[in-house]
C-alpha cells in the first residue's frame, strides 16, 4: 500500500503543478492534457504494482 501511495503521489505532485503553470516563469509548462495522461498513467502503475505485490511472497 505504501508503494502504491508513493507512485500515485509522485506523479501527481510533479505533473499537476507543472500543468497549473507553477514554473511558467522559467518556460517550463506542461499541457493539461498531458498532465491528465500522467494522472491516468499513475492509476495504471498503481494497479500493476498491486498485482505484482499480490503475487509476491513475503
Amino acid at each position: 500500500m505504501v508503494q502504491n501511495l508513493f507512485w500515485a503521489t509522485g506523479y501527481n505532485v510533479i505533473a499537476l503543478p507543472l500543468a497549473a503553470g507553477v514554473l511558467a516563469f522559467k518556460d517550463i509548462l506542461l499541457q493539461p492534457a498531458l498532465a491528465a495522461l500522467f494522472m491516468s498513467l499513475s492509476t495504471v502503475i498503481v494497479a500493476a504494482n498491486a498485482v505484482l505485490l499480490k503475487n509476491k511472497k513475503l
